[in-house]
């Protein structure tokens, strides 16, 4: 079975925060306990890390993934890339360095933040191999093989990269997306996008500029992510379309 999952769909301090706070959620509601924003894609037994959040070990352990082949990453943020060093134990597993994909500026990025990761540091081995991202590209695994195409959002002063693979789309922080993507995203099965939360931010989309994305791209389904602790997971989905829903982790579509 082929599967995409939303390991974290939180923001960047999860939720609750660590000193407990969790606003007006409901956290009797086990949807409401939100790790940090990552997913993973299962396909023909080609395991695909998309980021690895501070919270990367928890997530692989409840989400049971026994292997990481390649790693995609959106950006640089600390809430997206922290547990890079957790990915230790893949490498050690492989024996070989794991494959990154990320834009030419997140890699350089990457290098310079976690560079014992990339290169021999204090006698430890490098675990991780760079790729730039291009438009369109392969992980492969011996004879399994997936393409994935990369394209540019904007992300308040910086800019990220959104996946879209097997007709589903992963766009987890951004608040603008350029004309020639909406374009593109076209005939979407799923697009899971950005959705921080009721009040407009300067660097996601929050509920009402997301809803007007997703009647733009019209995809089938679309999953809100990256949700922060003013959306209360059934208050939120109370008053969504009907196409469209909160994630929350653990949640898994096939394709």
């Amino acid at each position: 079975m082929n599967n995409f999952t939303i390991l974290g769909c939180g923001s960047s301090l999860g939720t609750p925060w660590i000193t407990g706070y969790s606003s007006k959620l409901d956290l009797n509601e086990k949807k409401n306990h939100r790790t940090r924003c990552c997913a993973h894609i299962n396909y023909k037994n080609l395991s695909i890390l998309i980021d690895t959040s501070p919270d990367i070990k928890k997530q692989i352990l409840d989400n049971k993934i026994s292997h990481v082949d390649t790693i995609l990453y959106t950006h640089e943020h600390a809430d997206q890339t922290s547990g890079i060093f957790e990915m230790r134990p893949f490498f050690w597993m492989n024996k070989n360095k794991i494959p990154v994909f990320a834009s030419k500026r997140t890699l350089r990025e990457l290098k310079k933040s976690y560079s014992f990761c990339f290169k021999e540091k204090h006698g430890y081995n490098p675990i991780l191999k760079p790729i730039e991202a291009k438009k369109s590209f392969y992980v492969s695994k011996g004879k399994i093989k997936l393409r994935i195409e990369s394209f540019t959002v904007q992300h308040g002063m910086i800019q990220a990269t959104g996946y879209k693979f097997k007709n589903i789309a992963y766009i987890s922080d951004c608040n603008y997306i350029f004309p020639e993507s909406i374009k593109f995203l076209k005939d979407l099965n799923y697009l899971i996008i950005d959705c921080l939360r009721i009040q407009k931010h300067s660097s996601h989309f929050n509920l009402e500029s997301a809803l007007d994305l997703i009647k733009k791209i019209k995809p089938k389904k679309s999953i809100l992510t990256n949700l922060h602790v003013d959306l209360d997971y059934k208050k939120l989905k109370k008053i969504l379309p009907k196409n469209v829903v909160p994630a929350y982790d653990g949640l898994k579509i096939s394709f």
